[in-house]
């Protein structure tokens, strides 16, 4: 006992290894819900410290599955850890982790798209955001068809500062495809540069702290993995909401092989596009002929501004979509020809 009373580390009793587990339950990823389990407890040790200091902290781990990066969490020395865990089929594994470790695990059955976690730890935790991260950690081995939409929805929390971000600037740790991983932490120039380079960037600090070779899985992905680690920054790089950055953002990158004016363009009704297009490059001075990755946040942060200030002129403009109105024009013309064609 250390002098505290407390046990200085807490370590798990000898366990069944993962892949015994995998057999005993008779557990098999699920193709269609992209699942890939991770054996390696070297890595998931790995995936753990790269996350930083656990001692002490509640954490959120997403997408347990058969429990690898759970017992290396449990590991860490935290004061409780929490998963939410969609598929039923890994939840008697999981408890078999609990009973291991009493009063440390907690089990959701749930889906992470829908789950309250704002609710989830204590109100005790909670730092102003200004403050150093809060003793919450999100951790997590996502499927690849979880793992875009769901770091889409948490960037949006983070901005509102709602969801796992009500605890103050939560740090998350969380695998991705290699690809996506890459693009996450592209620089401004680079050919990885995408719509999620700029979402993630100008919120957070994100590195791409390692890559795991797709053999480490069962079943081996057909791609490597990356770790990536996200720090929500105090200021966010860009001062408008999430919703109108996310819709410049998404223009300029739909045409990411054109010049960024084309993109942009499509922000405006085909009447006054190019007017309102020429205005928006000038006022935000930026050179139309740059391409979408030659756009640094600065850049879009000038872009975002001065769309904000036409949208404050025009209530209707933020509601317009390029793609209702091509789809109305179709429309209108195929009735014009059916009309030709009575006649």
């Amino acid at each position: 006992m250390a002098a505290s009373g407390k046990l200085s580390t807490f370590r798990l009793p000898p366990l069944p290894s993962i892949r015994e587990i995998i057999k005993l339950f008779r557990l098999q990823a699920a193709k269609q819900l992209s699942q890939n389990f991770l054996l390696d407890l070297r890595l998931t040790d790995k995936i753990v410290r790269k996350a930083g200091n656990l001692t002490d902290a509640y954490v959120y781990e997403v997408g347990p599955g058969p429990g690898g990066i759970t017992r290396s969490i449990l590991n860490a020395s935290v004061a409780e850890l929490l998963v939410v865990e969609k598929d039923t089929r890994f939840i008697p594994g999981l408890q078999m982790l609990s009973d291991a470790a009493p009063g440390k695990l907690r089990i959701v059955h749930g889906d992470v798209l829908t789950f309250k976690v704002e609710k989830a730890f204590p109100e005790s935790l909670k730092r102003p955001w200004e403050d150093d991260p809060p003793n919450v950690h999100i951790i997590g081995n996502l499927p690849f068809s979880v793992s875009t939409p769901l770091i889409i929805k948490w960037l949006e929390s983070m901005s509102c500062r709602d969801g796992p971000f009500v605890y103050g600037r939560t740090q998350m740790t969380l695998t991705f495809q290699k690809e996506v991983a890459e693009r996450l932490a592209a620089t401004t120039g680079s050919k990885q540069r995408s719509r999620l380079s700029v979402m993630a960037q100008y919120l957070c600090n994100v590195r791409h702290i390692f890559t795991i070779p797709g053999r480490a899985f069962v079943p081996k992905p057909e791609v490597d993995v990356g770790v990536v680690h996200f720090t929500p920054l105090i200021h966010p790089k860009i001062q408008q909401p999430f919703k109108l950055v996310e819709k410049v953002v998404q223009n300029v990158f739909q045409f990411r092989r054109k010049y960024c004016h084309r993109g942009l363009g499509m922000l405006f009704p085909e009447a006054q596009r190019l007017e309102s297009m020429g205005r928006l490059l000038e006022l935000a001075d930026v050179d139309p002929t740059l391409r979408p990755r030659q756009l640094s946040i600065p850049q879009f942060k000038s872009l975002c501004d001065v769309y904000r200030r036409m949208c404050d002129e025009d209530p209707h403009l933020f509601a317009y979509n390029f793609r209702e109105e091509l789809k109305q024009r179709k429309s209108e013309k195929k009735e014009e020809d059916n009309e030709s064609h009575r006649l």
